[in-house]
């Protein structure tokens, strides 16, 4: 598989940490803000918070080369706003077929939520981690997900849209009030 195609958006931000996981929750900070400054609704944000902090763990968690990659984008178009968390890392072997088999059964899962269930189950099995990161992507914040791997480099992609409400435009600030003309 190849890089997945980088797409323009109206705004976005990257980020590249080292393998530290006490940064994503500072990174989580970040999302929320540029969300906000980009007049996403709470639950959008709540959804890209969800993402960036699943995503952003498991490619610190899993990567090799000392390094984890994120980038949001948002693009507005009318009365849409479509919004994209990338991440990139460098993995090993087994964590990249423990991965193709994991999007694979989420792929192939008729229904979603019945698949989270089970993956909560086998959770509790698990020796180590709750496995239940891209599934919560999936169920909990609505997103669909993407990946690519070449060679060892790992590209997975998160994306949601919305509808917005028809008072919001692009770069025009919440708080801006209409005149009053009485003054």
């Amino acid at each position: 598989m190849t890089q997945l195609p980088r797409e323009t958006h109206d705004a976005y931000f990257e980020v590249s940490v080292p393998p530290n996981l006490n940064l994503v929750s500072d990174v989580r900070h970040l999302a929320s803000a540029f969300c906000l400054e980009m007049q996403a609704d709470e639950e959008l944000i709540s959804r890209v918070i969800l993402t960036t902090h699943e995503l952003l763990e498991n490619a610190i968690r899993f990567s090799v080369s000392g390094q984890a990659h994120l980038r949001i984008g948002v693009r507005r178009e009318k009365s849409r706003m479509s919004v994209r968390v990338e991440t990139r890392n460098v993995a090993d072997h087994t964590n990249l077929e423990e991965l193709k088999r994991r999007l694979g059964e989420m792929r192939a899962a008729n229904d979603p939520e019945a698949h989270y269930l089970e993956l909560m189950r086998e959770s509790l099995l698990r020796p180590e981690g709750s496995g239940l990161g891209l599934g919560r992507i999936r169920v909990e914040a609505d997103m669909t997900l993407h990946y690519a791997i070449t060679g060892n480099a790992v590209d997975l992609r998160a994306t949601a849209e919305c509808d917005l409400g028809a008072s919001q435009d692009f770069g025009a600030s919440q708080k801006d009030e209409p005149s009053n003309p009485k003054e």
